[in-house]
């Protein structure tokens, strides 16, 4: 026995130099591939940019018309086509994912954002660098489960390098995987891998913002306890948008089935219910909305039904078939429901705008932890115990379920739901326990 414990360091820094290798690989990989994506959005974004209104109410429907025939005959059409979802690739297929759909997707992702559709960019990445990582790990011919491990360092990397958060990447990509559970044999690669993608995008020159928080944050029982209303407001509101999306995407299903629409038509559709709102809304809920995100950071007067429209517009988006990515959405969202219940709370809201934006992740991905750490590395540390109070509180809120449906439940939230542990949420038969029941019935009798 003393023999394997003076020779456990000895294996373990083997390990440690293994992964450190591979993931180094995967990280200089992701980062080259998730860069050039960027660099194609940017350009193409900075083309379409100040367009008048009348073109840019072709160009949606435009959009969906191209992104329903590249995802139909690129990917959906394809005989045998495997599941490429990353979260599901690492839970049920041991890592592997289609490679074709790392090209046919970020093509979809550019020409959606670019021509105004409702989306986020960080879905295409993490897409993009669970892809090469799976193809890479293939290519070694590496062990399944080392290879289920690798493409989780390839979500890291994808999301490390287009948000310039390597730490918050490295536990973005573990965490979102499943609710409940935390995974810290994977932390190491993951962080290289992360870290190395981050350095590869700034070396392509993808600009990356930071938001430091300037101002004093006074330690107060009372400004504990609005955070903690802040962040029952964020969590009601990632539950608008993931309960928006769903509906959405099976109200254009249903409408589809029942008048034997050609499918790849659909996102046209959707492109010109979104031209159609254009009519009476600003274009500020089209693309990535930035300038909404910014305006709320900055402190300005945000309309209270902004995160309204703006999950109205994403749900619209990508539920009639567009492709694209769902956390920059949460951000403007959280961004701007932070400042509108800060300003009612008589609160600083650009304090609001930042634990607002963060708890939004929190809750809408199920990554608290993540979006703790991204609200450090964003904001910095001067907010750090009311960033935590609002995630942790619009993590529990939302409740059971995500912007990702094909997360794995390891453990509930709480005791008064009960669930199967390590069954997807979208195959979930979640319900209150019956010990909740029980004791209900009990309060309701009354004393005897």
């Amino acid at each position: 026995m003393s023999r394997v414990n003076y020779g456990e360091p000895l294996v373990m820094l083997a390990a440690l130099i293994r992964w450190f290798f591979l993931a180094s690989i995967t990280g200089v990989i992701v980062g080259v591939g998730t860069s050039l994506f960027l660099l194609g959005l940017n350009y193409l974004s900075e083309q379409t940019a100040g367009v008048s209104l009348g073109v840019q109410m072709l160009l949606l429907p435009l959009a969906g018309l191209l992104n329903g025939l590249i995802l139909y005959y690129g990917y959906e059409k394809v005989k045998n086509r495997e599941n490429d979802s990353v979260i599901t690739a690492v839970h049920e297929r041991f890592g592997r994912m289609p490679l074709k759909t790392g090209i046919v997707k970020p093509i979809a992702a550019i020409l959606t954002l670019s021509f105004g559709g409702s989306a986020g960019k960080e879905g295409p990445s993490a897409h993009i660098g669970g892809t090469l990582a799976s193809w890479f790990a293939r290519l070694i011919r590496l062990q399944p489960e080392t290879q289920k491990v690798l493409v989780t360092c390839g979500i890291s990397a994808g999301f490390s390098s287009v948000f310039g958060t390597p730490l918050a990447g490295t536990i973005y990509g573990i965490e979102v995987l499943t609710i409940g559970q935390l995974r810290h044999d994977v932390l190491f690669p993951s962080l290289v891998a992360g870290v190395t993608s981050y350095q590869v995008s700034r070396w392509f020159g993808i600009p990356y913002s930071y938001y430091r928080y300037q101002h004093e944050v006074p330690h107060l029982e009372d400004l504990f306890l609005k955070m903690i209303i802040i962040g029952i407001f964020c969590g009601l509101a990632s539950w608008l948008l993931i309960e928006m999306l769903e509906r959405t995407r099976t109200l254009f299903q249903s409408i589809q089935q029942r008048f034997h629409i050609w499918k790849p038509a659909m996102p046209l559709f959707g492109g010109i219910v979104l031209s159609s709102l254009l009519l009476f809304l600003p274009t500020d809920y089209l693309g990535l909305s930035l300038p909404l995100m910014g305006q709320a950071l900055a402190g300005e007067q945000v309309d209270f039904f902004t995160f309204f429209w703006k999950a109205l517009f994403v749900a619209i988006t990508l539920g009639s078939g567009f492709y694209g990515g769902i956390g920059t959405p949460q951000f403007v969202i959280g961004a701007t429901a932070g400042n509108v219940i800060a300003r009612m709370l008589d609160l600083d809201p650009v304090l609001g705008a930042a634990v607002g934006m963060m708890a939004v992740l929190a809750a809408c991905s199920n990554t608290p932890v993540a979006a703790i750490v991204m609200g450090f590395e964003l904001f910095g540390s001067s907010i750090g115990m009311y960033l935590v109070t609002a995630c942790v509180t619009a993590y529990y809120i939302v409740g059971h379920r995500s912007v990702y449906p094909d997360q794995r439940v390891i453990f509930p939230k709480t005791r008064w739901m009960y669930l199967e542990s390590g069954v997807s949420l979208e195959r979930e038969d979640i319900h209150i326990s019956y010990r909740l029941l029980r004791q209900i019935k009990r309060w309701r009798r009354g004393p005897h």
